[in-house]
């Protein structure tokens, strides 16, 4: 009997993607906090989320049908990447980051994926455990 991955993990390995892929994107924001005219940018994670266990469900995964195709790479975003609605009035230079704002979603997602991580380990020391070793 074979063991599908896709099934025992569920949509952990998903969700620590996209929470990765948003840790860069808060992460370029708070980098170019004093760049002019840099809007800051987001993921709506739940809709992200949503594409990738549809994904999942569906059994969808791209293909490279042809050498001279670009590889899809891992982006589980799905075009959910978003401009973030400034909180302050803009000081001139166009540049919509509010550094505070930004450092406080990067530690909630922070937490967010060791939550994820440690649901995917649990995981794992189950599949282990089913496998007969040691747990």
């Amino acid at each position: 009997m074979a063991i599908s991955f896709d099934k025992a993990l569920g949509v952990h390995p998903h969700a620590l993607l996209i929470r990765s892929q948003r840790a860069e994107i808060l992460a370029s924001n708070i980098a170019n906090a004093d760049t002019p005219g840099y809007k800051a940018k987001d993921i709506d994670f739940a809709q992200a989320f949503k594409a990738a266990k549809s994904s999942q469900q569906r059994g969808n995964t791209m293909v490279r049908t042809d050498d001279s195709h670009l590889n899809g790479g891992t982006k589980m975003t799905g075009g959910v990447e978003l401009f973030r609605n400034p909180n302050q009035a803009d000081t001139g230079d166009g540049n919509s980051v509010d550094v505070q704002v930004e450092r406080n979603l990067y530690v909630q997602n922070s937490l967010e994926y060791q939550a994820s991580l440690q649901f995917l380990s649990g995981k794992f020391k189950g599949l282990n455990k089913a496998l007969g070793g040691q747990g």
